[in-house]
């Protein structure tokens, strides 16, 4: 996975040294999973049930009565 990859040079970059790299993989190991809390949000409000209002006679005849003159 992409991220446990950025874990690993991350890691490999703290052993070497390597300060300007650790810098640019944990700016890629943020942004890789602000992109994956963005899909799992999706995914969640995808899932989601949609609640369609369903009008009663009343309520239809109510509503053209407030339509005022056509």
């Amino acid at each position: 996975m992409i991220r446990d990859n950025l874990r690993d040079r991350i890691a490999e970059s703290e052993r070497e040294g390597w300060l300007g790299e650790i810098e640019g993989h944990s700016v890629s190991l943020a942004a890789a999973e602000e992109k994956l809390a963005q899909l799992d949000a999706q995914q969640v409000r995808k899932d989601a049930p949609v609640f369609l209002e369903i009008l009663t006679l009343d309520q239809v005849i109510a509503r053209k009565g407030d339509a005022g003159p056509p």
